[in-house]
């Protein structure tokens, strides 16, 4: 499985909870820097972005992929749009909680999301 990255550093601990939860072995990391420009279009820095994972057109449609989202919203709206048009489905993402009460602010493994069976169970409701 492939793991690209768009939010804060994941820690090996992490990576090791992705592979309990999944079943899969983790074969690479892509961490990407997600910071925009107020100044630009969003639509636009996304589209770079993502042509900066390097992942060719079959790779967006063949490998299994799992995202780590940025924290802001709006750019997490714009990847998932994104990344449903490379890939022809909405790929999995992680979800990450704070541990309450450790110092310094630290970071678990919630759950993983399929937001494809998401989207399918939607549709059932129209």
């Amino acid at each position: 499985m492939l793991v690209i990255n768009f939010a804060h550093p994941l820690q090996p601990v992490h990576l090791k909870r992705i592979e309990e939860l999944t079943g899969q072995t983790i074969q690479r990391v892509i961490e990407l820097k997600t910071h925009f420009d107020d100044s630009f279009s969003f639509a636009e820095q996304i589209q770079a972005l993502v042509a900066s994972v390097g992942l060719s057109a079959t790779e967006w449609q063949t490998a299994p992929l799992l995202i780590n989202p940025p924290t802001l919203n709006v750019i997490t709206a714009l990847l998932l749009a994104e990344l449903h048009g490379r890939c022809g489905y909405f790929p999995p993402v992680l979800r990450l909680r704070l541990i309450q009460g450790h110092l310094p602010p630290a970071y678990e493994v919630a759950e993983i999301l399929d937001l494809q069976q998401v989207r399918d169970q939607a549709r059932r409701s129209r």
